[in-house]
Order: structure tokens, then C-alpha cells, then sequence
């Protein structure tokens, strides 16, 4: 078994221990009833955004100052992922907002940043994609992926700086408003996406390296 399939077999053995712990052994909220399991899978995958992004905005850096390949490949690779869980991480907002909210979709400051943050980084993608000079367009997307990941911090503090729906973060330095069988819950389902994150990561990284030699032939 090689490394990176073993890292999928922990991936899918996270994510099963993570999906009963939060379905079955997690009580519900006392004001939300059964809704709050949602939160299971919406803050995993907002949490795995910020990850890529963070590791976007460090390859791309890494790009423009070292030119070499690999980190190009590693920022398109985390890119596409971000852009794939972000995605995600609105999808499931819409559906935990549905019942709590009484609505799909609000302008609330936390959404609108959030929104902004899937189509820069969409854009980034399509910059590369649709440049004639795969050079030209992996330095434009790598310039987009560092000025995009100034957002990241907007959103995270949007709860704070702004009047908003969205509630303030449940897990602070010095504060902790959840209940320890739903942290429990919480923790493992982030072990289980940052896992599944990082073997696609793996994965994807690995074929961005194949295409760029078969487009080098």
C-alpha cells in the first residue's frame, strides 16, 4: 500500500467514525432541534477553504519568486479544491439557513464574502484556462490567489465587524459556547474533511505534475 492510498483508506475511516458521531452519538441543539448536525459538514468544509486558500496564496508566493513548476502545481491543485469546497460550504450554509433562517439566501456580510471569496478564485481558474500562454496565465492566477486570500480574514471576522445572522464562532481563544459531545462531533468531522483534503490534495497535484509533462511532449 503506498502512502497516498493509505491516506485515503484513514480519509474514508475519519469520515465514517465522523458521519455516526455526528448522526447518531451527538445530541440535538436545544434550539435548533435535529438542524444543527448540518453544522457537521458546513464548518468542515468552510474550514478546508480557508485551508487551500491558505495554501494557494503560500504557492503562489512561492510561483512568482522561485518560478519553478512544482509550486504552480500545488496552487492550481488547492485552488480547484477551494473553489470545490467553498462551494460546499455555501451549499450546506443554504440548506442549515433554510429552516433556521427561514430562507435559502440573505445578503448577510458573512454569506456576501464568502460568495466573493468562490468567484475570485473561479476567476483565477478561468484566467488560467483561458490564457493563450500557460506562463502568463499561471502568474496571473497566482497574483489573483494571493490578492484573493485578503478576503479569507474578512470573512472570518465579518461576524464581529459587521450586524450579521450568521452566529459568532462557537470555538474561541478563551470561549467556548458547544456543548463537549457536539465539540466532540465537531472535532472529528474537521480531522476527517482536513484528511480527505489532503489526499486530494495529494491526488490532484499528481496529475497537474502528468499533465504538465504531457503538454511539455
Amino acid at each position: 500500500m503506498t502512502a497516498q492510498t493509505g491516506l485515503g483508506a484513514v480519509a474514508v475511516l475519519l469520515l465514517g467514525i465522523a458521519a455516526y458521531v455526528s448522526l447518531f452519538a451527538s445530541p440535538p441543539d436545544a434550539f435548533q432541534g435535529e438542524y444543527v448536525r448540518i453544522m457537521y459538514a458546513h464548518v468542515p468544509n468552510a474550514w478546508v477553504a480557508y485551508l487551500a486558500f491558505a495554501i494557494t496564496f503560500a504557492a503562489s508566493v512561492l510561483y512568482l519568486w522561485k518560478r519553478r513548476p512544482a509550486y504552480d502545481h500545488l496552487a492550481h491543485s488547492a485552488t480547484e479544491l477551494g473553489v470545490l469546497f467553498t462551494g460546499l460550504a455555501l451549499l450546506t450554509g443554504s440548506i442549515w439557513g433554510r429552516p433556521v433562517w427561514g430562507t435559502w439566501w440573505t445578503w448577510d456580510a458573512r454569506l456576501v464574502t464568502t460568495a466573493m471569496l468562490f468567484l475570485i478564485y473561479t476567476t483565477a481558474l478561468l484566467v488560467r484556462g483561458l490564457s493563450d500562454d500557460p506562463l502568463r496565465g499561471a502568474r496571473l492566477a497566482a497574483v489573483i490567489g494571493i490578492v484573493g486570500f485578503l478576503d479569507v480574514p474578512i470573512i472570518h471576522y465579518s461576524v464581529v465587524w459587521f450586524r450579521t445572522l450568521h452566529q459568532p464562532a462557537s470555538i474561541a481563544p478563551g470561549s467556548l459556547k458547544i456543548a463537549p459531545p457536539m465539540l466532540l462531533a465537531l472535532m472529528l468531522s474537521l480531522l476527517a474533511f482536513t484528511v480527505l483534503f489532503m489526499y486530494l490534495l495529494r491526488l490532484r497535484t499528481s496529475l497537474a505534475r502528468l499533465e504538465a509533462g504531457g503538454e511539455m511532449r
